[in-house]
């Protein structure tokens, strides 16, 4: 990361050469003094380094937030009301939280008991829960599982399906997917069928292509109103976030 920002702060100082200047030929002798002279400055003033880079980082981030913002609000019915989600909690509420998973996330794993008791300190919360499976194939055969016993259960038995895969130890694939779905009753030749129907991948597609659009690269991500919260930040933070939408309708009061 820091290479990446460096070339690019030395790009930008090219870029902001006058241009009659930058146009001309620069002999090595010259170059040999400019390169001095930039030397010295940054070795006496090494803060001028530093203080370039936060700066860059902030502009950075604000664009990325410019641009996420952008995507809310253009996707805003893929994201908060696709025919492909599963929504757990009120499914009534006020206030949503969308998770990006992979059942095979170790992050997502501890996040779920983070999860949990937000829905139970939250009685107007819903939670919309998106299979993001970008852990490898396994994970790809979870999600098409998860997705295609949406056609047979919801809400809390959903929810139930979504705890026990994340219960189990090592890495979980079709087999294991299967077999939590078997335990909670699910019609199994049923299951296999839906698991091939197109809409299934479509819905997986539809995630990644809303997850592609807001630069996600990995999970968990969280999206609360009008902000994209990125990895485990943990339960504290995210009830503060929820309680600040209750009073606000913002995730920052201020």
């Amino acid at each position: 990361m820091t290479f990446r920002i460096l070339g690019r702060l030395a790009l930008a100082a090219c870029l902001a050469a006058p241009a009659p200047l930058a146009a001309q030929e620069i002999s090595p002798k010259q170059k040999t003094e400019i390169e001095g002279i930039v030397k010295d400055y940054l070795l006496a003033h090494p803060e001028v380094l530093r203080d370039a880079l936060i700066e860059l980082q902030k502009r950075e981030k604000a664009e990325e937030t410019a641009e996420r913002a952008k995507v809310l609000d253009t996707q805003k019915a893929a994201i908060f009301d696709s025919k492909y989600q599963t929504v757990v909690g009120n499914p009534k509420g006020s206030i949503t939280l969308v998770e990006f998973f992979d059942y095979n996330c170790g992050y997502c794993r501890r996040a779920l008991g983070d999860l949990s008791k937000l829905v139970k300190d939250f009685p107007d919360l819903r939670v919309v829960l998106k299979e993001f499976p970008v852990l490898g194939q396994p994970s790809l055969e979870a999600a098409m599982v998860a997705s295609a016993l949406r056609n047979q259960v919801s809400g809390e038995k959903y929810w139930d399906f979504h705890q026990k895969l994340f219960a189990l130890r090592g890495q979980i694939g079709k087999t294991q997917a299967m077999a939590a779905a078997r335990d909670l009753g699910a019609d199994m030749d049923r299951l296999d069928k839906d698991m091939k129907a197109p809409e299934t991948m479509a819905g997986i597609q539809e995630v990644m292509g809303v997850a592609d659009k807001l630069s996600l690269s990995g999970t968990p991500a969280w999206i609360l109103g009008k902000e994209v919260i990125v990895g485990a930040v943990g339960y504290g933070e995210l009830r503060g976030k929820i309680a600040n939408m209750q009073k606000c309708g913002k995730t920052s009061c201020g």
